[in-house]
């Protein structure tokens, strides 16, 4: 395989690419940022052997250490179509990791670091995903699965308890979200029932019900 790495850690880069090296695969560049990956690839892309196999990312990359691994995993597929993209990090980031997988999933790949116990394993998967297919984290799996649910309830609320709800993410009281919307307290309050009974939040003696509500609208716009 012809491979691009993308990894900030000095020493886990150069682990890498002394791993596939070892096992035969070329590595086309081994570099610590998004726009260096993306350069990396529309180098290749100019030379006579094309494209990279595959362009393995970790999610969190300077300058922000956010979610840039993935922005440019989604660039770069929008770019070169098809392009195999094979996420390597210890975060789960869902919003975009499900941009990606959306529509055409063939050649993507999201692994977390530390659930890696084998190198077989991790070589194997790579060579999958380079090849079209794919291989993720079961962990992973399960949290695109968790804020899809969470985004399908959120989808039942009416605009107006959306914006309720967003108030109560800023850590309003009933009273102060009835200023903010100009309603009476009473709405407010028959607006929350209805948010709890939509997000299946039955009272309970051991959660508090509003934290429960903000957190999931928290994870769903995550």
């Amino acid at each position: 395989m012809r491979i691009v790495i993308t990894e900030d850690s000095v020493v886990l880069r150069d682990g890498l690419v002394q791993l596939l090296a070892g096992r035969g695969h070329t590595v086309l560049a081994a570099v610590g940022d998004a726009d260096a990956a993306i350069a990396a690839v529309e180098t290749a892309a100019q030379d006579p052997a094309g494209l990279p196999d595959v362009v393995v990312l970790d999610v969190r990359l300077p300058p922000t250490h956010t979610d840039e691994g993935l922005r440019a995993a989604l660039e770069l597929r929008g770019r070169h179509p098809g392009l195999p993209v094979f996420v390597f990090s210890q975060y789960i980031e869902t919003r975009n990791a499900a941009r990606l997988l959306a529509g055409d999933a063939a050649g993507v790949g999201y692994l977390l670091k530390d659930r890696v116990a084998d190198v077989r394993d991790f070589v194997e998967a790579l060579s999958r995903v380079a090849a079209g297919g794919t291989a993720l984290d079961p962990e992973v799996v399960s949290h695109l699965l968790a804020a899809h649910r969470h985004r399908d309830a959120l989808a039942e609320l009416t605009p107006r308890e959306l914006d309720v709800l967003a108030l109560m993410a800023e850590g309003r009281s009933n009273t102060a979200v009835a200023g903010g919307l100009a309603v009476s307290e009473r709405a407010v309050e028959k607006h929350v029932t209805n948010i709890f009974a939509k997000l299946d939040l039955p009272p309970s003696s051991g959660d508090h019900r509003r934290v429960l509500a903000v957190l999931r609208y928290l994870g769903a716009a995550s």
